[in-house]
């Protein structure tokens, strides 16, 4: 399983007809195979709503998918 993680201020994605768009959060191109477990995906999951990547009122990059 790999993941590619963007953080964006808003994104367009279209697949199959369809459009979504979202504001401020993170795009994630995922692959998987068939032999990766559903632990992975938990992992990647956990870890990925708790990087610290986005910026504070000081510009400092210390909150979370999760504090915004």
């Amino acid at each position: 399983m790999r993941a590619l993680i963007q953080r964006v201020k808003h994104a367009n994605v279209s697949c199959g007809g369809e459009q979504r768009s979202i504001g401020v959060g993170l795009v994630i191109l995922l692959g998987i195979a068939k032999d990766d477990e559903e632990s992975a995906a938990d992992y990647l999951a956990r870890k990925t709503v708790n990087l610290r990547i986005f910026e504070n009122e000081q510009g400092k990059l210390d909150k979370s998918l999760i504090d915004i």
